[in-house]
């Protein structure tokens, strides 16, 4: 459903990706990973066709981003980090304003806001001002937006980032359910998300994808150490020497005393520290049980994916070394298209459209919502790419030449 290949994208001597490349199956939620800065939010508006890339490829339902854009625009549903929402509007005129700009038909149009509304839990609020939600339900109506058209292809840029953790359960519950009818991208960096989400992971580091699997595999297969809990009858030291021996093992660290031991007089607890490519549970319970120690308990410790998370990110250079200038707060207002808007935001978004009376008015996330739909009706709009920086990776943006 989505293929991506050898994606990049610079702006002037500054990488914000490099040779991007994943797959997504149709059906499959997958979790994109990084720490802040990493490169989410430009892989996933370069597939929302709201970025071009530099170079590489990315196809959705068959369609490549670039070259068949106005086809994958329709086939996709977007919720960018800040939703696009107009605050005066109800939910449920958001959604038929929503709707209108996207070319949906007037007969179809009230069905699939009924649909929308029923599958994000808005059908209470469906007359409430937008500006009277908690953010939890604005975030429902960010994702109805999303869906209205019955898109194939739904990405989500951190879709519980500021919530609550009722708010997130609930929007958790929400996304799980979008699976299978539809193939998600969920762009976060909250790990327990995508533990309990996703499918697949992909993880990206310094603008590159490092690793790409299921939770539970890269949890197996890509820890530092494998680790071991023992419960043992008999000599704790005699028991620590023997197993402290075995080739695999770096060493072996005493958890319970004999006689402090809640289980029992004689046992006691040991944690084994094995090398990551050995799997050494057989030689342990081998080498105490011929040895005449009675073995209760032996498990493996599962690492978890924060560790693995930690293990493939933590090697960043300082933010001199990698040519990065930070930005003054004026030049961030410059840079930034969704966090701040401005009066120059418009006419620094796109040329062409009048629509410079409305940009002091602009809800944070109008950008996108209206390059998508303007790009529906087949308008033109020239981006302005060379002066922008998504603002979720101003961090590693290059500084901005100023207005005058």
């Amino acid at each position: 459903m989505i293929e991506v290949e050898h994606l990049s994208k610079t702006y002037g001597s500054t990488e914000a990706i490099r040779d991007v490349a994943f797959r997504v199956e149709t059906g499959e939620i997958l979790g994109f990973l990084g720490p802040n800065g990493a490169g989410k939010t430009t892989t996933m508006r370069i597939l929302a066709g709201y970025l071009p890339a530099t170079s590489g490829t990315a196809r959705i339902a068959g369609y490549d981003v670039h070259s068949d854009s106005m086809a994958v625009r329709q086939r996709i549903g977007y919720l960018p980090e800040n939703p696009p929402l107009y605050l005066e509007m109800t939910v449920e005129g958001f959604l038929h304003f929503v709707g209108r700009i996207k070319g949906m038909a007037a007969g179809d149009r009230p069905h699939r806001v009924q649909i929308a509304m029923e599958r994000c839990g808005l059908l209470e609020k469906r007359s409430v001002l937008i500006r009277k939600l908690s953010k939890g339900y604005r975030q429902r109506v960010g994702i109805a937006q999303a869906i209205i058209h019955d898109p194939p292809v739904i990405i989500l840029d951190e879709p519980t980032v500021g919530l609550d953790p009722r708010q997130i359960i609930e929007v958790r519950q929400l996304i799980k359910g979008l699976a299978g009818e539809h193939t998600l991208i969920l762009s976060t960096h909250i790990l327990p998300e995508v533990s309990v989400t996703c499918n697949r992971v992909a993880i990206i580091h310094q603008g590159q994808i490092v690793a790409t699997d299921s939770p539970q595999h890269l949890m197996s297969n890509l820890g530092r150490e494998l680790t071991y809990e023992v419960e043992v009858a008999g000599d704790q030291q005699r028991a620590q020497q023997l197993l402290g021996q075995l080739p695999a093992i770096t060493r072996v660290e005493p958890l319970s005393q004999d006689s402090q031991d809640q289980h029992g007089p004689g046992r006691s607890r040991l944690q084994v520290i094995a090398h990551p490519q050995e799997d050494p549970g057989h030689a342990i319970a081998l080498t105490l049980v011929q040895n005449g120690l009675e073995l209760y308990e032996l498990r493996r410790q599962q690492v978890s994916l924060e560790e693995v998370f930690l293990n493939l990110t933590t090697q960043e250079a300082a933010p001199d070394a990698l040519g990065i200038r930070w930005l003054t707060p004026r030049q961030s207002r410059v840079c930034s298209t969704t966090r701040q808007p401005h009066r120059r935001s418009a006419k620094e978004i796109w040329h062409g459209h009048r629509l410079r009376k409305h940009s002091g008015h602009l809800p944070a996330g109008t950008a996108e919502l209206f390059f998508l739909a303007l790009g529906l009706h087949r308008r033109r709009i020239i981006l302005a790419a060379g002066g922008l920086f998504p603002s979720a990776d101003l961090t590693r943006a290059p500084t901005a030449s100023l207005p005058k």
